[in-house]
């Protein structure tokens, strides 16, 4: 009888996932153990462990002390929790789970740019709080004729377009290089906030990307501006946002991302002018589970020594 290969498992990234990969392979969990025992289970796992299983935007780098180490099959889209300088100077593979998730991502970033324009969780709070019989809620802003400024267009950001057109919205968008895309472009942040009235950032994370959203874009975007991010926190620099939001520079904000997640700010969350979500962008049934099927195929593959199907 042929034993089951060994894998490490990274961290907790989807409990149905790791539950499959559990039943299908010899699996150690480094987590939650204390850093002896995970270094003791590093030095056990060393002679004989090639593949690890970990989220894609957080990993623990002990993994990369296993000196056989073959394949890091990741769970999520945004690969900026990997070292590549480790990996592609080992030749270790790492795959991802990108198209999956892009119609439940585009799907919440619609749902803030409804949220943040009509003011629909402040007008849940106040039918709530019985203020409706006092007088009616504050407008919002209609969807209509209104210019959906989107910073990182991908396959993602393509999907986001597409929903937003059916609100009868135009696109602009700036990336790296123009795309044949048929909607307008913008060779910088600045000119692509200004023509903006809502600015939804979808920016990868990593080093490339860090910090390029602040106070200039905000201040391009200008007070009557919406600034959405369904990226990554690391991008905007967060302490401006929060300048712009209390000083009125813009007039409001959308997040699913954040700078140091699970943390929040309290400044940040004492603001009524901003929809606060804990990273769902992906977050639904359907999704996590095609991404986790991903995760497990990526490493059947491998295994059987087969074609990768969503090599980084």
């Amino acid at each position: 009888m042929t034993s089951r290969p060994p894998l490490l498992i990274a961290n907790a990234f989807h409990a149905d996932t790791i539950a499959v990969l559990e039943a299908t392979y010899d699996a150690h969990r480094l987590w939650p153990l204390d850093a002896a025992a995970q270094r003791a289970l590093i030095t056990r796992l060393a002679p004989d462990c090639v593949a690890v299983a970990s989220a894609s935007w957080a990993t623990n780098p002990l993994i990369y002390e296993l000196p056989g180490l073959e394949i890091i099959s990741c769970f999520g889209v945004g690969v900026d929790g990997i070292d590549f300088g480790i990996t592609r100077a080992r030749s270790i593979a790492v795959t991802n789970t990108p198209r999956v998730l892009n119609d439940a991502v585009a799907d919440i970033a619609l749902g803030l740019i409804l949220a943040t324009s009509r003011k629909l969780v402040q007008a849940d709070a106040f039918v709530r709080a019985g203020q409706w019989s006092h007088g009616p809620f504050p407008f919002g802003q209609s969807l209509a004729g209104k210019t959906l400024g989107i910073v990182g267009m991908g396959a993602i950001g393509e999907e986001i377009a597409l929903r937003a057109l059916a609100c009868r919205m135009k696109i602009a968008y700036h990336n790296r290089r123009q795309a044949d895309l048929p909607f307008r472009y913008h060779d910088s942040l600045e000119a692509l906030a200004q023509e903006s009235d809502i600015l939804l950032s979808m920016l990868p994370g990593g080093r490339e990307t860090e910090g390029l959203v602040g106070m200039d874009v905000f201040r391009a975007l200008g007070p009557q501006g919406i600034f959405l991010n369904v990226g990554r926190g690391s991008t905007v620099r967060q302490d401006e946002l929060i300048q712009a939001l209390q000083q009125g520079v813009i007039a409001g904000a959308g997040l699913d991302v954040y700078a140091r997640e699970p943390e929040v700010p309290e400044a940040l969350r004492a603001l009524p002018n901003v929809v606060l979500l804990p990273h769902i962008g992906s977050a639904t049934v359907e999704t996590r589970q095609a991404m986790g099927q991903l995760v497990i195929d990526n490493l059947a593959a491998f295994f059987a020594g087969e074609r990768l199907l969503t090599p980084v």
